[in-house]
């Protein structure tokens, strides 16, 4: 199960990658790849929500006493996709302006227009890249929980085999004791009728 989860979340760390790279670069397009751009991402968004699904399925079929880690996991990574959505509406936004002024016959040649241009790409692309940053500590922070949980795992695996063999070793102690009990109560019960 985990490793179906683990690969669900690999492919989501993937996806959403890419979408936030894509939804950096719409503002800049020409128009007609513009559209194009938008259409892939927002198939991108809905595949990404898919993913979403399938990883909370998984954690539902998880016993209760192992849920609480792979439970936030889900809220940070549903935290994330709302994220990527509102930066998708900005993007468009930004996109709808672009057409606007273009059909308007505002070309953007002001040194104001192209300056106020410049500093919001700028102020997004640093929001995009830490955004991105937070995406791999995260992921990276996923791995290294995921590691542990599997060391652990196994360190519980090997404590209860040898649990089990102590087990074993002392219930056959006990039927030899049981066996010699036996014996001692027959010699007794001999040397009595004598």
């Amino acid at each position: 199960m985990s490793s179906d989860f683990e690969g669900y979340e690999q492919d989501f760390a993937v996806l959403t990658a890419e979408i936030t790279g894509k939804i950096a670069r719409v503002p800049r397009l020409p128009p007609d790849e513009k559209k194009q751009m938008v259409a892939n991402v927002e198939k991108q968004l809905e595949e990404a929500k898919e993913l979403l699904e399938q990883m909370d399925l998984e954690v539902r079929e998880i016993p209760p006493q192992s849920r609480g880690m792979y439970s936030n996991r889900m809220r940070s990574y549903k935290q994330e996709m709302g994220k990527l959505e509102t930066d998708f509406r900005r993007s468009r936004i930004a996109y709808s302006d672009e057409v606007r002024n273009e059909l308007l016959g505002d070309d953007g040649n002001s040194s104001e227009n192209q300056l106020l241009k410049l500093r919001e790409e700028r102020a997004h692309l640093l929001d995009n890249t830490e955004r991105l940053e937070r995406s791999s500590r995260r992921l990276e922070a996923g791995y290294q929980i995921a590691v542990e949980t599997e060391q652990i795992g196994q360190e519980m695996l090997e404590n209860l085999s040898h649990d089990r063999e102590k087990i074993q070793r002392a219930r056959e102690r006990l039927r030899e004791t049981d066996a010699n009990l036996g014996k001692s109560s027959r010699v007794l019960t001999g040397m009595l009728r004598r």
